[in-house]
């Protein structure tokens, strides 16, 4: 008598190893993806002191711009993402970081569904800061973040 696998056996067994492929893989890609969040926390912190500097030399937020944070709405060769401020009040600010994707340039590879991480802040500390991501096309959350 023969021992071995048979056909179906065989074929059984790459099905299940092939799923746990793909799940592996779109997992590793998510993590990856969020390791390079921390290049967007660094600029965002930089952008942040120059708001809180921005602050105590006004008084208020207003008239704050991309050029005093020292940020354009532009995807670099050298960036994962495009940075840019958005008002929240005269006392509050949100510092956004868009994450690039394909045919924007960036620094590749890039992402094939694109989010927006940003941060709230208010320099006269009249709340916390907030951290908040959001996938553009349905602003559902992401990393664990709120939108």
């Amino acid at each position: 008598m023969k021992r071995g696998f048979t056909l179906i056996e065989l074929i059984v067994v790459i099905i299940i190893v092939g799923i746990l492929a793909a799940v592996g893989v779109s997992q590793y890609s998510m993590i990856v993806e969020k390791a390079r969040t921390a290049e967007a926390k660094v600029r965002i912190g930089a952008m942040r002191q120059s708001a809180y500097q921005y602050y105590q030399e006004n008084g208020t937020m207003a008239g704050m711009d991309n050029n005093y944070a020292g940020v354009d709405y532009t995807c670099h060769s050298t960036d994962f993402y495009r940075y840019t401020i958005n008002y929240a009040s005269s006392t509050c600010i949100d510092l956004i970081a868009l994450r690039c994707g394909s045919g924007s340039g960036g620094k590749t590879p890039n992402a094939s569904r694109l989010y927006v991480y940003h941060l709230m802040s208010c320099p006269n500390g009249s709340s916390p800061d907030s951290w908040h991501c959001y996938w553009t096309d349905d602003r559902s959350s992401c990393f664990g973040l709120s939108p």
